[in-house]
């Protein structure tokens, strides 16, 4: 009855309301730290802007991180972990995407990124009850992405032996080279790096 603004929300309905109503509300349920996560959600997704790949992992990162506080309070008749499920399914979405059109430096951070995504069951393992329907389909995201470094290797390797032609050597095709031998060597590292992550 006292809403600042009255259903139904629209997404920047809603995130004004969180903000209106956090002290006196919603700090009480979830920690009050995560007015920034509300500040952050409503400055990139209501505001006109427009979302790069890098932001866009950001925003689902935090995203999880709100519904993952709520969720210590209420399933909220099983919504909370359905949304949680959509959302994560769409980051790790999000991160095999950027490894395919990214360049191998920025390739190479989401996959670093990875690694402590990986290593966080114990964070998880604190979520609701219902939300470990969700890990059954954990393995699935990580070969998805995993599958997605093994796609970009292939694509950096058919580049190095195209260029190894004596036929085709211009500067071009030496700087396009030396280009994807790098980013062969980082996307390596990465998934060595995801692969010790697994194993732990």
């Amino acid at each position: 009855q006292i809403v600042y603004l009255k259903p139904p929300w629209t997404l920047a309905n809603l995130l004004k309301c969180y903000k209106k109503h956090w002290v006196a509300v919603f700090g009480h349920v979830v920690p009050r730290s995560l007015l920034s996560t509300i500040e952050c959600l409503y400055k990139h997704l209501c505001t006109g802007k427009t979302v790069d790949f890098s932001t866009a992992s950001i925003l689902l990162q935090e995203s999880k991180k709100l519904l993952h506080a709520f969720s210590s309070r209420s399933d909220y008749n099983g919504v909370l972990p359905q949304a949680y499920a959509e959302v994560n399914k769409l980051h790790q979405t999000d991160l095999s995407e950027d490894i395919m059109v990214l360049s191998e430096n920025a390739a190479c951070e989401k996959m670093e990124a990875m690694t402590p995504n990986l290593q966080n069951s114990e964070e998880e393992k604190k979520l609701h009850p219902s939300f470990h329907v969700a890990q059954e389909s954990r393995h699935q995201e990580i070969w998805s992405v995993l599958e997605g470094v093994w796609n970009t290797i292939n694509l950096y390797s058919i580049e190095i032996f195209q260029k190894l032609d004596p036929n085709a050597a211009t500067m071009t095709t030496k700087s396009s080279f030396e280009e994807a031998f790098l980013g062969l060597q980082k996307l390596l590292a990465a998934v060595n790096d995801i692969r010790e992550g697994i194993s732990r």
